[in-house]
């Protein structure tokens, strides 16, 4: 095994580890909560920002996900948000914070729909 190949396959190793992991999520978790700060004071770009860095950080976290989603309704960006609570999902399917909203999130966009379609 050469030098080149011994390092890609020690840094792949390393980005494996639980702590490389553990690190992630907390940062992740960190931007959730700074994300969640900025929402509750009316900051929503700011928000967004956060949410989209965290599933940057962590694509994995369920949470994230689903904060991201809430964003991107109130941006009125429906499809994103659509994706986004369906990426939540995935990853924690039994999660019902995460079920409530997207199943209040389809049953408005789905009668914005309804009414707009019927204009």
């Amino acid at each position: 095994m050469n030098v080149r190949t011994f390092v890609l396959a020690a840094v792949f190793v390393g980005l494996l580890s639980p702590a490389a992991y553990a690190d992630r999520r907390s940062e992740a978790k960190s931007q959730v909560e700074f994300g969640i700060k900025v929402a509750q004071s009316g900051l929503w770009q700011e928000a967004l920002y956060r949410w989209e860095r965290a599933v940057e950080i962590d694509p994995t976290y369920a949470a994230a996900w689903n904060n991201l989603a809430v964003a991107y309704e109130q941006q009125g960006r429906f499809d994103d948000a659509r994706k986004a609570y369906d990426k939540a999902l995935e990853l924690d399917p039994g999660n019902l914070q995460i079920r409530q909203n997207y199943d209040l999130f389809k049953e408005i966009n789905d009668r914005t729909k309804s009414r707009d379609s019927s204009r």
